[in-house]
């Protein structure tokens, strides 16, 4: 063996895991380009998947996955039947709606996932054989019957997990300069 190489060492691989670590930090900022990004990711893996026809199995292992992330981003931190968290009258005071699993974890678990799909599907070993409608349609009940039973857990305890920004309050708010500029007008001709 030549003395000038060595193996990978642990400090190595922490070098790359914290420089990876760094560069998901730097994506926070930018909830857009990420979620294009995991788009563009999973069009991508679709395309590879239809054209070998194969990894359907993987592919229904990626859609069951990503869907278990979908129920914990859009379940609440804590149980509304288990803990009233969640207001309930309008006198009650607001609290805002805090996820059980949060934003930019879901985007990085879907985003790996993702990934390790596309990889898998450069191995033979990961393509088995099964009969694609069948899982296809057992993948939609799935999603209609979760997405039924959040909905309606949603309506029993009067939430909604997606914001669309900061609450404004129209007319009320808005500051009339001609109407400011008016006064001081009359105030000065006195």
């Amino acid at each position: 063996m030549m003395e000038g190489t060595e193996p990978p060492t642990e400090g190595t691989l922490e070098k790359v895991a914290t420089m990876l670590t760094r560069l998901m930090d730097k994506t926070t900022i930018w909830v857009k380009t990420r979620w294009v990004l995991l788009a563009v990711l999973m069009l991508t893996f679709a395309v590879r998947i239809y054209l070998v026809e194969g990894f359907y199995i993987v592919t229904y292992g990626l859609g069951i996955y990503v869907l278990n992330l979908l129920i914990g981003f859009l379940s609440p931190a804590v149980d509304p039947e288990e803990d009233a968290g969640l207001p309930t009258k309008e006198r009650e005071e607001f609290r805002p709606f805090s996820r059980k699993l949060p934003e930019f974890k879901f985007w990085r678990s879907a985003f790996y996932a993702v990934l390790t799909s596309i990889v898998m599907t450069f191995f033979s070993v990961f393509d088995l054989p099964v009969f694609w409608p069948i899982l296809l349609a057992y993948f939609v009940l799935l999603v209609c019957l979760t997405l039924k039973d959040r909905i309606r857990h949603m309506i029993k305890h009067n939430y909604v997990p997606i914001s669309f920004g900061k609450q404004t309050y129209g007319e009320l708010t808005k500051v009339k300069a001609g109407a400011n500029a008016e006064k001081g007008d009359s105030k000065d001709s006195k």
